[in-house]
């Protein structure tokens, strides 16, 4: 039997997971590998998976599996750890990955990737954005496990917008402020949330949203984010955001000024 590595992504309602097979190569993951309908996989510590049908028509490389003979979270918190990115020269513990918003689940469960947006944010710059008239409205997105070769669009995620937020960013809207979403899983959350008359409402489930120029932004003043390649599907929400002469000026002096991409890079703002 050959080894793979399983990413998890996230928990359906019905108890399944949503997986991606990888092959091994020592160091992260290298490509993504094909499954198969009805594919077993075994698990440390005795259970196994079993495939049984591709996430989205759009493709077969992420399957919705049952899991039997172990609870995941289980294993997850006795062999697993967080998803190595191939640029990274080693493991990173947990607490790496988690940024200063990070709330525990209880059942153990959250996002597959980090929502590295938030990563320059510390207790003590949020305390001074506050002293400063900032304010803060939490929104939930759980972010399943993007594909970096085929930058395909975000598949369906959990999200929740509860109502003190809606209240909060409505209440900013109608003052004048700006909304400023922390990362491009913020303004998933936010957008879902918003209805036609751009009126944020609390809300909470599943979103297939994808934030495009053609779509626009309802509510979203502007963001942070970090640097994507240039077939990322992130850029077409960037684009919704800024435009796309904006988003080429900023890329144009990343390059210049040698800034960071990816997960652990540098993070920039785009405003309307």
């Amino acid at each position: 039997d050959a080894r793979v590595v399983v990413h998890f992504s996230t928990r359906g309602d019905d108890g399944r997971w949503a997986v991606e097979l990888r092959e091994p190569d020592g160091r992260g993951t290298t490509r993504a590998r094909a499954g198969r309908r009805g594919e077993e996989v075994r698990l440390p510590g005795g259970g196994w998976l079993v495939l049984e049908e591709p996430l989205s028509a759009r493709g077969e490389r992420l399957w919705w599996a049952r899991a039997a003979g172990a609870e995941v979270p289980a294993v997850l918190r006795e062999h697993g750890r967080p998803i190595r990115y191939s640029y990274t020269e080693r493991d990173q513990p947990l607490s790496v990955y988690q940024t200063v918003f990070a709330l525990p689940s209880p059942d153990g469960t959250g996002s597959a990737e980090m929502p590295s947006a938030a990563r320059p944010f510390t207790a003590r710059l949020v305390a001074e954005l506050v002293s400063r008239g900032v304010q803060f409205a939490p929104v939930t997105l759980h972010t399943g496990v993007a594909s970096a070769e085929a930058h395909e669009p975000p598949y369906p995620e959990r999200f929740r917008v509860p109502e003190a937020s809606a209240r909060l960013i409505n209440a900013a809207r109608a003052g004048g402020g700006r909304v400023v979403a922390v990362g491009t899983t913020a303004v998933r959350a936010v957008e879902s949330a918003a209805g036609g008359d751009g009126v944020v409402r609390a809300r909470e489930g599943w979103t297939g949203l994808v934030v495009t120029p053609e779509r626009g932004v309802r509510v979203v003043d502007g963001l942070l984010t970090g640097l994507h390649e240039p077939e990322a599907s992130h850029l077409l929400m960037l684009e919704a955001v800024a435009g796309r002469a904006a988003i080429d000026r900023g890329y144009e002096e990343a390059v210049r000024g040698r800034y960071l991409w990816h997960e652990f890079g540098d993070v920039h703002l785009l405003l309307r």
